[in-house]
């Protein structure tokens, strides 16, 4: 193979990003007296309704608020759901680890309630973490591989920090596809050495994708209220339309990395992963800020603000919306659902720009390849020296070592080429790495994004997030047949999926991409599409399906 991967081996190995050893979870508690247990009802109806199915955080706050509950009754209550469903049941492998000090977090947020000091819309609700976000308690966070296994980070990662400092109980970590997925060139999404392979909600077989997989599989089978992904590319957008979700990839600095096991500086962000616009925008509003220990978020203080003011519903009139139709055609079904998409922004009162065609689609994928095999060297090195005594691990050149030496547990199904291939790159001062770097940016943003929105006076563009899900492989690795998540990703701008519809049983996403800063706009969009289509349902944990033209148009 050549030193650049070709545009299959990239989406494998970067964008999208169970015979495995699982550590055990954490003691979970039982619910407290009135609460319900178990799961979401399932189609063949062996799974018990759950109390809190589909719940929202305005909906949490207002019966906390009312004192009919309380937020260790509510923590209780998901950590019961997930022994029920994670590695029981439907056995997700969704959550890769559970707090042990949830239920103590949750009460010390009860008594402040009683003693009139509320923090904000996320106080008392229950949040999962991808496990590559570091939190300094008794949990793990490890990118899914065993090699950091040991003693916990030494702090919160800043976006643990702003989730606590809102109220939020961080009741568990998620599985991923290990090291975000920026491991091989052949690997299967929501598979980690860890955690074992995470299952898609809505049909067991099928794949969630990634990385954030185990967010996007647990948020959408009620296992938690919010949840938090990472994304480099296709990270957050890839799962959250997979599963059904809303998930929101914000501009690069308007939330923090520092303490997040990076890939690339350059592109690597973290957003919310939520069922619902709304909850989306109050976590995007608590975890966004100027942090100085990321240097990217300087420009944050300027920008970041309540997301929660956007909600819309009336958004979509008079809203110039551009159709990226050369991000479409990759699926027949896929197509018919981004037509019934377009004429129900139409139908909201969005002008309509057709054939809003972004022209550098594609021609970024070499450039950008080569940009995070330098970034990833840089940034993990440092993160590792960022861990001190919490790990043996010190160096890529010691990950890639472990990984040889466990390879029975490590590598049974595919190998670590990407790691190979970053260890033999320079430094960021490389001319290969700068041309690279100058070459994406040009492309995705003044030649890309950017043109679209000036030439045709639009808001945003808009283009289906995802095809349909694929059956889960192991040995051959994914089988992914079309997304759009590069052109916001190499710019570092923004982008928001929403459910747009179905393909058969599994969901599929529509995006939303803006320019810099634009979260709040496309937030108001996305949100007022959301309202006037409600195209979300929850999962029913199918065990397979069959897949046929007819099947897959719901008819």
């Amino acid at each position: 193979m050549s030193d650049s991967l070709d545009r299959r081996d990239f989406l494998s190995a970067s964008l999208f990003t169970a015979a495995a050893l699982t550590l055990p979870l954490a003691a979970c508690a039982k619910p407290a007296d009135g609460m319900a247990s178990g799961a979401a009802s399932s189609k063949d109806g062996t799974l018990p309704p759950f109390e809190f199915d589909e719940a929202t955080v305005v909906a949490l706050q207002a019966r906390m608020k009312a004192g009919t509950l309380t937020s260790r009754a509510l923590t209780s209550a998901y950590l019961d759901r997930i022994a029920a469903v994670n590695t029981t049941g439907p056995s997700l492998h969704a959550v890769i680890e559970t707090n042990p000090d949830a239920l103590t977090m949750a009460a010390a947020l009860d008594a402040e309630r009683a003693a009139g000091k509320v923090r904000g819309p996320l106080h008392g609700i229950p949040v999962l973490l991808k496990d590559n976000i570091d939190t300094g308690d008794k949990m793990q966070t490890t990118a899914g591989s065993m090699a950091l296994v040991g003693a916990p980070a030494p702090r919160d990662a800043f976006v643990a920090e702003r989730l606590r400092a809102a109220g939020a109980v961080i009741i568990g970590k998620t599985n991923l596809s290990e090291w975000a997925n920026f491991r091989s060139t052949r690997s299967s999404s929501g598979w980690s050495g860890r955690g074992g392979q995470t299952r898609n909600p809505y049909v067991l077989d099928r794949n969630p994708c990634g990385s954030s997989s185990g967010t996007g599989s647990a948020i959408s089978a009620n296992l938690a209220t919010i949840g938090i992904g990472t994304e480099t590319d296709g990270s957050i957008i890839c799962p959250s339309s997979i599963c059904g979700l809303v998930g929101i990839k914000p501009t690069v600095g308007l939330v923090s990395r520092s303490g997040i096991i990076p890939i690339s500086a350059t592109q690597d962000t973290a957003g919310p992963m939520t069922r619902t616009v709304a909850d989306a925008a109050a976590v995007l509003t608590a975890i966004a800020g100027v942090d100085t220990r990321d240097a990217a978020t300087a420009d944050a203080k300027t920008h970041a603000v309540d997301y929660t003011t956007f909600l819309d519903a009336k958004a979509l009139s008079g809203a110039r919306i551009g159709v990226a139709r050369n991000m479409a055609g990759f699926h027949p079904t896929v197509d018919a659902a981004f037509e019934v998409a377009i004429a129900a922004l139409r139908a909201a009162g969005a002008v309509i720009v057709d054939a809003a065609n972004v022209p550098t689609v594609g021609k970024t994928d070499e450039a950008e390849t080569e940009v995070l095999l330098y970034e990833f060297k840089d940034g993990i090195n440092a993160y590792l020296a960022s861990r001190g005594a919490t790990t043996r691990m010190k160096t890529l050149e010691d990950l890639i070592a472990f990984n040889r030496a466990n390879a029975s547990t490590e590598m049974p199904w595919f190998g670590q080429e990407q790691f190979e291939k970053a260890q033999a790159k320079g430094s960021l001062t490389d001319a290969r790495y700068r041309e690279a770097l100058a070459l994406c940016r040009r492309l995705s943003r003044e030649d890309g994004v950017d043109a679209v929105l000036s030439t045709h006076n639009v808001e945003a563009i808009i283009a289906p997030s995802n095809g349909p899900s694929w059956p889960t492989d192991l040995l051959n690795g994914d089988h992914i047949m079309g997304g759009n998540t590069s052109v916001a990703a190499v710019a570092g701008y923004p982008s928001v999926t929403v459910p747009m519809g179905f393909a058969g049983p599994v969901p599929l996403g529509l995006s939303f991409i803006g320019g810099a800063w634009s979260e709040g706009r496309l937030i108001a969009l996305a949100y007022a599409f959301e309202q006037a289509t409600k195209a979300r349902r929850a999962p029913t944990f199918l065990p397979t399906a069959s897949y046929t033209r007819d099947a897959e148009a719901g008819k």
